[in-house]
């Protein structure tokens, strides 16, 4: 019977030694040899002295899974409103764009442009009709260059209100006169989208 005690007392300590160096099967005893488990005359797994687990299970890979880290995902970034308003003016009657530089940069930064509205506007002079024909070409004209830039075809919107909306209160005539009522011989720009807040 000593002997016998003896031997299972050594099988137990090899085994022992061998699970300190296998980590990941902690809570069983495992061979130095093979990497196998070590089974008693019952065929359960032996667990280790410091074991925490409730009983021998024949199963031990079941009795004792692997633990897995949940690998924290990446927020995702927070958009944010970003709108704003431009005004592009013009000589007295004409259709030619000056720069457009801000409006087009502004444009490039947003994560997302939901619309870009374009209204022209023409001053006084001029038959009610004329002008309402010009504040059109003058709005498409500022279109046309925006979609060169880049910008999507099917987010500029483009009105036209003629004379109907006067800023400038003029008087005198000649050029005194058309160079007061600059004002009124515009488009003006509302840019609509979004930013992540890190861009803000």
């Amino acid at each position: 019977m000593k002997k016998i005690a003896l031997a299972t007392s050594m099988l137990l300590a090899i085994a022992s030694g061998s699970a300190m160096a296998h980590g990941e099967n902690a809570g069983y005893l495992v061979s130095a040899n093979d990497g196998s488990f070590v089974r008693d005359h019952n065929g359960n797994c032996i667990m280790t002295p410091n074991s925490t687990l409730m009983e021998p299970a024949t199963d031990c890979m079941t009795a004792a899974p692997a633990v897995e880290e949940e690998m924290a995902k990446p927020a995702e970034p927070k958009m944010v409103d970003a709108n704003r308003k431009f005004a592009v003016y013009f000589d007295f009657n004409s259709t030619k764009v000056g720069s457009l530089s801000s409006v087009i940069d502004f444009i490039k930064s947003l994560s997302y442009v939901e619309s870009v509205k374009l209204t022209g506007y023409a001053d006084r002079i001029g038959s009610d009709a004329y002008n309402q024909k010009l504040s059109l070409d003058r709005a498409t004209a500022v279109a046309s260059e925006l979609k060169g830039a880049g910008v999507t075809d099917w987010k500029l919107r483009v009105d036209a209100k003629g004379e109907m909306a006067p800023v400038a209160n003029c008087t005198g005539k000649g050029a005194q006169l058309i160079a007061c009522l600059r004002p009124d011989r515009r488009v003006d720009i509302e840019v609509a989208g979004e930013k992540t807040e890190k861009q803000m």
